[in-house]
C-alpha cells in the first residue's frame, strides 16, 4: 500500500516542477514510509510514496520496463501477481519479484485490456513515452483512491486530495453542490467531492491524457456490476459457487511477505473472513476488535471473542474513549480529505492503529451489508411496497416480488428502527420508487431549519435528487431491490471504503477485503432478486453458503450493531465543551451556513444513533483543516 503522485504537463515542450511534486510525495509519507521515489521525463512527473508489502527490498517506485520506456506509480496489490507473472516471464526479464512490475509488462502486452486480467485493488499511472501518453486506472470498486485536478495547463493527480495541495497545483475551496450532497447523503455522489475543481476518479474507470493532442483528460469506463439476472439455476447453486469463491478471495488475500491479521467486529462478514483466513496460520493469527463501555447497545466484543476462541486466534482489544475521540477528530477528518459516512470512522481507526501494533495487513469484511443485501432499510422500503401493493394491486413482475405472506416473518428486525420508520412514513407515503428510496437514503431531515436559506432550499434538494436519479436510474435493472442495491455498491461503498483507505493508511497498515473481490460481486449481482431477497431475508444466500463456518452464536444473531458510537450519550456528556467549542463557535456562525438556534437545539436533543450532530461536526472540522488552514498538529 502507497501513495502516487504525478503532474503532466498539456504542452509537450513543458517541464514539471520537481520541488512541487516532492512536495506532494511528501504530503503521502502516512500512506508510504517505507521509501520514496521520483520520475521525470519531459512533460511527465511521477512520485511513489511506499509501503512495502510484497518484495519488500528490490519493488522500489516508479518502475519501469526493459528499456525504462514505461514507468508506473502504483497503490494497492494485485492478487493475481504470481499466476500473471508466469504468463509474462517467457517474454519479460523480470527483475523483482513485485507486483508491480508485473503491472509494467502487462501493460506491455496488452495496453489497456490488462485491466481485465486483475484481481486486486489498485489506483495506478502508467507514462508511456514511446506514446507519449499517461494512462491510469482505479480498481473496479473503488478500494483504493485517486484524484486528479486540470487547471487547463496542467494535469495533477495523487492518492489524496491534500497532495494536491501541499505542490500548490490546486488551491482548497468549497464546491457548493458537492456541499449540497454531503449536506443530504454525508458523500458526495460520482466525480463530484466537496473540494471545487478537484475530481474523483470512478471506480472501474480510466484516465488517459496524451500532452500536444489532447485539450482535457479522458475518462472511460471498463467495468461495472452485472445486473443480467440470471434464472437459471437454484439457491443451493449460487451458495455453492459463493463459498467456493469466497475461499479463493481469501486465499488469494493472504499472500504478503509480511504477516497478517484481521479486523473482527462478531458480525457475519468480518467473522466469516476470520474463519477462512486464520486456518493456515495454526493458532498464530492475529484478530482485532473494540468496544465502548457505555452500555451493551455500544458492545458487540463478546461476538468477537466467540469467533477468537472458535479459531484460537491471539485476539487483542480496544476501548475508545470520549476524550480520545475529541483528541483525534480534528486529525481524522485531515486524514480523510473530506468527510464521509458514519462515526464509526472514530472506532475504526483505533482497532487499525491496534492493528499496527502487531501486523502490517489486516484482512476485513467491509462490502457485505451492500453486496449481500444486510441493511434493514431494504426492508422497511419493502414493506411499503407491499402495503402499496395490497392496497392498489401494483407489484412487481413475477420474478422481483417480495410479498406480505412470506416478508411478515422476517419484520420482527425492525423493531430497533422505529425512529427510522417514524421519520420514513411522516411524508410521502406510496410515493414512486426512486422518490421513496431518495427520502430513505438521505441524512437530512431538518435540513430547512439547520441550515441558512442561500445554503439550502427549494432547488437544493430538487439538483440533488437530479444527481441522484443519474445513479438510480440503469436500463438493464428492474427490481426494487436491485435499484437499493446498485445505488448503494454506487455510492455508498465507495465512501466507506475511503474511511477504510484513510483509517488504516492513516497508521501505515494495509487493509484488504475478501468479499469485494469481483468474482463475488458479479456472481451475486446476478442472482435473482426473488433468491437474494426472499421473503425480506437480509443476506440469506450468504448466511447459507458461510453457515458450517461460523459458531452459531454469531450465525444466529438478530442484533445488527456495526460498531455504533455513544456519540449522543457524550454529546450531552464529556463531548458537551468539544461540541460547543466547534458548532457553537463564533467562526461556525460567521461561516453563514447554519442556522445557530437549530444547531444549538440540535447539540441538545440528538437522539441515540443519530447522523445530524456527527454530519454538522465532520463538515465544521473540514473546513477549519481546509478552508480556514488549521491543519492538525501531529498525524492521528
Amino acid at each position: 500500500m502507497c501513495g502516487i503522485a504525478g503532474i503532466i504537463h498539456r504542452d509537450p515542450t513543458g517541464r514539471p516542477d520537481r520541488d512541487a511534486l516532492e512536495r506532494m510525495v511528501h504530503s503521502l509519507n502516512h500512506r508510504g514510509p517505507d521509501d520514496r521515489g521520483i520520475y521525470l521525463d519531459g512533460p511527465a512527473a511521477l512520485g511513489h510514496a511506499r509501503l512495502s508489502i510484497i518484495d519488500i527490498e528490490s519493488g522500489k517506485q516508479p518502475m519501469g520496463n526493459e528499456d525504462g520506456s514505461i514507468q508506473i506509480v502504483f497503490n494497492g496489490e494485485i492478487y493475481n501477481y504470481l499466476e500473471l507473472r508466469r504468463e509474462l516471464q517467457q517474454r519479460h526479464q523480470f527483475k523483482t519479484h513485485s507486483d508491480t512490475e508485473v503491472l509494467v509488462h502487462l501493460y506491455e502486452e496488452h495496453g489497456e485490456a490488462m485491466l481485465d486480467r486483475l484481481n486486486g485493488m489498485f489506483a495506478f499511472a502508467i507514462w508511456d513515452s514511446r506514446k507519449g501518453r499517461l494512462f491510469a486506472a482505479r480498481d473496479r470498486v473503488g478500494i483504493k483512491p485517486f484524484y486528479w485536478h486540470f487547471d487547463g495547463k496542467q494535469l495533477s493527480f495523487a492518492s489524496e486530495p491534500k497532495a494536491l495541495f501541499s505542490g500548490g497545483l490546486a488551491t482548497p475551496s468549497t464546491d457548493p453542490e458537492g456541499l449540497e450532497q454531503y449536506l443530504y447523503f454525508q458523500f458526495c455522489l460520482q466525480e463530484r467531492t466537496l473540494f471545487k475543481d478537484v475530481q474523483k476518479l470512478e471506480p472501474g474507470h480510466t484516465l488517459s491524457f496524451c500532452p500536444g493532442r489532447d485539450k482535457a483528460p479522458k475518462i472511460d469506463q471498463y467495468w461495472d456490476f452485472r445486473w443480467d439476472v440470471d434464472t437459471h439455476h437454484t439457491a443451493d447453486w449460487y451458495s455453492e459457487q459463493l463459498i467456493l469463491l469466497l475461499q479463493d478471495s481469501v486465499r488469494l488475500r493472504l499472500r504478503s511477505d509480511v504477516p497478517v491479521g484481521a479486523h473482527l467486529s462478531g458480525g457475519m462478514d468480518s467473522s466469516t473472513v476470520v474463519c477462512l483466513a486464520s486456518e493456515p496460520y495454526g493458532g498464530d493469527f492475529h484478530t482485532f476488535t473494540g468496544g465502548f463501555g457505555d452500555g451493551p447497545q455500544y458492545d458487540e466484543t463478546a461476538y468477537a471473542k466467540a469467533v477468537a476462541e472458535h479459531v484460537g486466534s491471539v485476539h487483542h482489544e480496544v476501548w475508545p474513549t470520549a476524550l480520545e475521540f475529541a483528541d483525534a477528530m480534528p486529525k481524522l477528518v485531515y486524514a480523510m480529505d473530506e468527510p464521509a459516512a458514519g462515526p464509526g470512522l472514530f472506532p475504526q481507526y483505533c482497532v487499525s492503529k491496534l492493528a499496527r501494533e502487531h501486523v502490517k495487513v489486516v484482512l476485513g469484511g467491509q462490502g457485505g451489508d451492500e453486496l449481500f443485501g444486510g441493511y434493514a432499510r431494504y426492508l422497511v422500503a419493502y414493506l411499503e411496497q407491499v402495503l402499496k401493493g395490497a392496497i392498489f394491486d401494483d407489484v412487481e413482475p413475477g420474478n422481483y416480488v417480495v410479498g406480505w405472506d412470506n416478508i411478515q416473518a422476517n419484520l420482527g428486525l425492525l423493531k430497533n428502527y422505529r425512529p427510522m420508520l417514524q421519520s420514513f412514513w411522516k411524508d410521502g407515503l406510496f410515493d414512486s420508487m426512486d422518490r421513496r428510496y431518495f427520502r430513505l437514503i438521505g441524512r437530512a431531515e431538518d435540513a430547512k431549519s439547520l441550515y441558512q436559506p442561500e445554503i439550502w432550499n427549494e432547488d437544493s434538494q430538487d439538483r440533488i435528487f437530479g444527481a441522484f436519479q443519474q445513479t438510480w436510474e440503469h436500463p438493464d435493472i428492474e427490481s426494487y431491490f436491485n435499484k437499493m442495491t446498485q445505488f448503494d455498491l454506487k455510492t455508498l461503498l465507495p465512501a466507506l471504503l475511503q474511511v477504510e483507505d484513510r483509517t488504516s493508511m492513516s497508521v501505515s497498515l494495509e487493509s484488504r477485503v475478501p468479499l469485494l473481490d469481483h468474482r463475488i460481486a458479479e456472481l451475486i449481482t446476478r442472482m435473482p432478486p426473488s433468491i437474494r431477497f426472499q421473503g425480506g431475508d437480509t443476506k440469506r444466500v450468504f448466511r447459507e453458503a458461510v453457515s458450517r463456518l461460523l459458531p452459531s452464536v454469531v450465525l444466529e444473531r438478530k442484533d445488527k450493531m456495526g460498531f455504533p458510537v455513544p456519540l449522543a450519550e457524550w454529546v450531552r456528556g464529556p463531548l458537551r465543551d468539544f461540541i460547543a467549542d466547534h458548532l457553537l463557535s463564533d467562526r461556525a456562525r460567521q461561516r453563514g451556513i447554519y442556522d445557530m438556534k437549530a444547531v444549538e437545539d440540535l447539540v441538545s436533543a440528538e437522539r441515540p444513533f443519530g447522523r445530524q450532530v456527527w454530519g454538522l461536526l465532520n463538515l465544521e472540522l473540514w473546513h477549519r483543516a481546509f478552508i480556514d488552514g488549521d491543519r492538525p498538529v501531529g498525524g492521528v
